[in-house]
């Protein structure tokens, strides 16, 4: 009689060993394979009737677009997400955005860690596959990395105690100023929780369907958002290293100074661009006081590489705006951060590049450390394939539309491909078809490109011989 248990035992330890193997031998296909699972969780919950208020089943199109929102924590939406769904309803959007925003691995990595009280190679191998997309191809790694995989213990521990803390300082913050607004203690606490979370996450949910309107003027309740959303877009291997050496620039990181100071000049010159391209536009900023026009230029310069909340109507923007827009969503913010799009890195890396060419020199080199040619190599794929991607999705919607600017299909499509949030309005107003179409392109950009080639392609082959050279005409 006792044997069946142990044949249930030996059977379950097997499965969960050869679970264990994919993990460490394809850790791009086993993240791919967790985000759909996770995907495919979510929009059973939002289909439950206790996930909506009126208390029947949300169509199946608003149910997965909404998970794949959630999961990949972009904040698109195709429902008025503060009306549509019920209490429980945004409890799964708080869950899913917290797993979402963290990392599928990071997080799997953080609860082994917590139950079992150490990180085997396999688990740190899952988890450095998320702070480094590099370690996600089979073959040896250079060490000379942001985050060694030594201190991948510690990165993750950063990343448990920043979540907390960040989302727990910022609630803090935005509770007072809801009292004053007039908002009911718990309903303020609620909110400035969940708030936090969207924030931090770099998701862009409001629970109200008023949205930011009582705040839209507000530096303090404005000035934290923004915060919050650079906590979350900058990084975390960026916060373990600002962690430990904050007040010692010169020992950072070349990805800390590459990233802080991109991530800076961004944010500085889309909020110029904004205030000059949109100073006589009477739709958005003509008319305001010079210190609003300020703060408007700078909060949407920081929404726009990720964050997703929206205190101006995106559809009223000045052509020229929008492709400012585009611009800043489609690059996005740093690396292994809540934050979508190429990255800053990936843009610093190609203008390394292009100096490194127009002086001639045959290494990029930045603050006396030089750059190998593979780190190039990955940008310029991340940045085709992610081009390749918002091609194909913004063709493909307008094949299956009629009479919609492309202005707007494309800024909806980098939006979703960058996991951004912003909208011209035309996800909700556009049929089913391209609701799909958009979903499709906010899971390619969270796994992110190179994630994807590294799963379809399973590892890299080292070839053993050389072909002969042959230069082709460029430029």
């Amino acid at each position: 009689m006792p044997a069946r248990p142990v044949q249930q035992e030996s059977l379950r330890a097997r499965l969960l060993d050869r679970l264990s193997d994919f993990a460490a031998s394809t850790p791009a296909r086993f993240a791919v394979l967790v985000f759909a699972s996770l995907i495919g969780i979510f929009t059973i919950l939002f289909s439950l009737p206790i996930a909506t208020t009126s208390g029947q089943q949300a169509p199946f199109v608003d149910a997965l677009f909404t998970a794949v929102s959630v999961i990949c924590v972009t904040g698109l939406s195709t429902v008025d997400m503060a009306t549509f769904w019920s209490p429980v309803g945004h409890v799964f959007v708080f869950i899913g955005v917290e797993i979402g925003g963290i990392g599928v691995l990071t997080v799997a990595s953080i609860l082994g860690l917590v139950i079992s009280r150490r990180l085997g190679l396999r688990q740190k191998l899952m988890a450095a596959g998320d702070a480094n997309p590099l370690r996600i191809r089979k073959g040896p790694i250079a060490e000379s990395q942001a985050v060694r995989l030594g201190e991948t213990r510690n990165l993750l521990a950063t990343v448990a105690i920043s979540v907390l803390v960040i989302e727990g300082v910022v609630a803090a913050l935005l509770f007072p100023r809801m009292l004053l607004e007039g908002v009911p203690p718990l309903e303020a606490a609620w909110q400035s929780v969940y708030i936090s979370a969207m924030s931090f996450t770099n998701t862009g949910f409001l629970p109200t369907s008023e949205g930011l309107t009582p705040y839209l003027s507000d530096w303090w309740f404005l000035g934290v958002l923004m915060l919050s959303v650079a906590f979350g877009a900058i990084g975390f291997p960026v916060i373990y290293v600002l962690k430990q050496k904050l007040l010692h620039p010169r020992r950072w990181s070349l990805h800390v100074k590459l990233t802080l100071i991109t991530f800076g000049l961004l944010t500085l010159g889309g909020a110029v661009a904004y205030f000059v391209l949109e100073f006589d536009n009477p739709a958005t900023m003509a008319g305001m006081a010079a210190d609003q026009r300020i703060l408007q230029s700078l909060f949407i310069s920081q929404m726009a590489r990720s964050g997703g909340f929206a205190t101006l109507d995106m559809g009223q923007l000045d052509g020229s705006s929008l492709l400012v827009t585009d611009m800043l969503m489609f690059i996005g913010g740093g690396s292994a951060s809540t934050a979508g799009g190429i990255k800053v890195t990936t843009l610093a890396i190609l203008f390394l590049a292009a100096f490194a060419e127009a002086r001639g020199v045959d290494d990029m080199e930045a603050y006396k450390r030089r750059i190998p040619q593979d780190v190039l190599r990955l940008a310029v794929s991340v940045v085709l394939w992610g081009a390749t991607t918002v091609a194909v999705a913004t063709v493909v919607i307008l094949m299956i539309t009629d009479d919609v600017p492309i202005d707007y299909v494309l800024f909806d499509v980098i939006s979703a491909f960058a996991t951004c949030g912003l909208s011209t309005g035309f996800t909700t107003s556009t049929s089913d078809g391209a609701q799909y179409v958009l979903a499709a392109t906010m899971f390619l950009g969270r796994i992110g490109t190179v994630t994807l080639a590294a799963a379809l392609a399973a590892s890299t082959r080292r070839q053993l011989f050389r072909r002969p050279e042959e230069r082709p005409i460029v430029g």
